[in-house]
């Protein structure tokens, strides 16, 4: 790689605005389930690493279906955003139960001592993607050799793990530091951009020209939109624990059978979401949900395997500051063993 249009984020960046700081993390030592109200709910929070958005179809479903107060619990979503730090939230016990966009933060964030642990995978591949054009197509990993990728800060170090595994030297390809901005793709200022696969507006901009190559088919293979708990709430909540989980899994089943209802609810609940879009995205959305893994072993399923590799991938770039974490503290099997029958398998 040869120059960035602005600094690259680095590492420490990285870390710092996951609030890998293990002593800020605990101040307080606040409890993360709400004692029960006046209507026998406890209140629970589900602490986003993005804006709301269509990642929370289930949630908002599970919601209004009355899945959560099936479990006797009342779900409150707190959205993130670029000045929101999600996973020190969860880990100081702000927040029940959080979601982020990508595998790596926890394995990140693990491995600076912050004691959160993966219960399920919310998409089973990861959407985010190389976008180029028909007139200067990048169909496969060697179609990168000489190109110019625009992509964010955070994002270089995909681009990278995607280059290693394809056996690519970094000198081949010209990266520019940008935001999600698609223009410069179509004024010819870059070959290539980055972004997710889902975000339908931003890329409508491109047209039908439009080439994709995913980040997983490109043999980089995260999981998006991982739930995440403490160490504590696993050991200290666990029937909170499973019911919060049951109620997400039970309402992604509903999403699946019942798709421009759940968009509905979703643009209804927030309605600064465009409608049009929201049901154009909805059906990538849950292909992403559900696959033959799912319809295998149901809703949410992750491996051990995928994760090591995950972690193996990261150590070997030398993204890990402190020794790379253990898989069996970065993520569990157990709560997904444990609600299997709620667990829809669909494919």
């Amino acid at each position: 790689m040869k120059t960035d249009m602005t600094r690259g984020v680095s590492r420490r960046a990285l870390l710092k605005s996951l609030g890998v700081t293990a002593g800020a993390a605990f101040t307080g030592n606040l409890f993360s389930i709400a004692p029960a109200g006046a209507s026998g709910m406890q209140t629970v929070t589900l602490q986003l690493g993005w804006l709301a958005s269509n990642g929370i179809l289930g949630e908002v479903a599970a919601a209004e279906q009355g899945f959560f107060a099936d479990e006797g619990l009342a779900l409150d979503v707190v959205p993130g955003g670029p000045n929101v730090d999600g996973v020190a939230s969860v880990a100081s016990g702000r927040a029940s139960i959080g979601s982020i966009s990508s595998s790596p933060s926890l394995m990140l964030a693990r491995s600076q001592g912050l004691p959160v642990k993966c219960i399920a995978a919310g998409y089973q591949q990861h959407p985010f993607t190389y976008f180029s054009l028909e007139r200067n197509p990048v169909r496969e990993p060697k179609d990168l050799i000489g190109k110019t990728v625009a992509t964010n800060g955070t994002a270089r170090i995909l681009l990278q793990a995607l280059l290693a595994r394809n056996g690519i030297s970094e000198d081949d390809v010209e990266v520019l530091v940008m935001g999600s901005d698609m223009a410069p793709l179509m004024t010819g200022q870059v070959d290539v951009v980055t972004g997710w696969k889902t975000n339908t507006s931003a890329l409508e901009v491109l047209g039908d020209a439009r080439v994709d190559m995913t980040l997983w088919d490109a043999g980089i293979r995260l999981y998006a939109n991982p739930y995440y708990v403490t160490d504590r709430t696993l050991a200290d909540h666990p029937e909170q624990v499973r019911g919060m989980l049951r109620a997400i899994a039970r309402g992604w089943g509903w999403v699946h059978d019942n798709p421009e209802e759940a968009v509905e609810i979703l643009v209804k609940r927030y309605p600064n979401l465009n409608r049009e879009n929201e049901l154009k995205t909805v059906g990538m959305v849950l292909d992403y949900s559900f696959n033959e893994a799912t319809a295998a072993r149901g809703w949410g399923t992750m491996t051990r395997e995928n994760w090591q590799d995950q972690i193996g991938t990261y150590d070997r770039l030398g993204q890990f500051e402190n020794a790379a974490p253990a898989v069996d503290d970065v993520m569990t099997l157990s709560v997904l063993d444990e609600i299997a029958a709620a667990r829809p398998t669909f494919g």
